[in-house]
């Protein structure tokens, strides 16, 4: 499984305040920390502020000093993606994200190629937020046959097909299930991800219905993730139904979770 760290997004308030004050060691251990903790990526947000561009600078340079981890960059303007690709020393970052509406498809899109970064492609268009696993289904198409069009790889897509809160509709959830496993099928070079606590909002207890949503998901297709790696509990599920799924050979990497005292059981 592919973890894309999410805690450094300045929509939560410790982080918004550490970003304001220039906390660089505050920002430096939550980057760290997710990594040692599983995390492949390390998710950058600054999107809560006016000047986000200068902060989301901010955030490559004081991270990349400590982890060399490779970033998600997770911003709607291409001009704040831009800078922070410019900076960037770590491996390959992805971009997040691009969607189907054109005016977002068109700033975005000339970064992806010019930079060979990897990107999140998130099932909306003009037409709004799709409903049915049939119109998600239909944004992808389009989605991936307009990326590849411009060169870029079947493996540096990431699908996110658009999972809304099982709360504001009882059906979200087993339309997202489902929407993976059609995705998984009918494009199988595809990375399919999601935030895993997108269905949780709005609900009590929203810890167990991630941790249901996580093994669920990757059941149904999921090979990457975005969630708090921090979470241990949640870390034990994944490594669990990563070996349940048969992409553990021999249970290898659970059992050296385990020696490293990693598991929560």
């Amino acid at each position: 499984m592919i973890v894309i760290g999410e805690k450094i997004n300045s929509k939560t308030a410790a982080v918004k305040v550490a970003i304001d004050s220039r906390d660089s060691r505050y920002i430096q251990e939550l980057a760290k920390k997710q990594y040692e903790e599983g995390a492949t990526y390390i998710d950058v947000n600054a999107g809560a502020f006016e000047d986000e561009p200068e902060r989301l600078e901010w955030l490559i340079n004081t991270i990349q000093d400590v982890v060399d981890a490779p970033f998600s960059i997770d911003s709607q303007n291409a001009n704040a993606i831009e800078k922070a690709l410019k900076l960037n020393k770590n491996p390959k970052p992805i971009i997040n994200s691009i969607t189907g509406e054109k005016e977002r498809f068109n700033s975005v899109l000339p970064l992806v190629v010019e930079y060979n970064a990897s990107v999140i492609a998130l099932c909306m268009d003009d037409t709004g937020m799709p409903e049915t696993m049939e119109e998600r289904l239909s944004i992808t198409d389009n989605l991936i046959l307009s990326l590849t069009k411009e060169g870029v790889k079947l493996d540096d897509i990431y699908i996110d097909p658009f999972v809304r809160p099982v709360g504001t509709g009882i059906h979200n959830g087993s339309i997202a299930l489902e929407t993976f496993t059609k995705i998984r099928s009918e494009f199988p070079g595809v990375h399919i991800t999601c935030g895993i606590s997108n269905i949780s909002f709005g609900i009590p207890a929203r810890k167990l219905m991630n941790q249901a949503f996580l093994v669920a998901a990757m059941v149904s297709g999921a090979d990457t993730v975005i969630l708090d790696p921090l979470d241990k509990k949640l870390m034990s599920l994944l490594y669990a139904t990563e070996t349940l799924t048969g992409n553990d050979e021999f249970c290898m990497n659970y059992q050296m979770k385990f020696r490293e005292g990693m598991l929560d059981f």
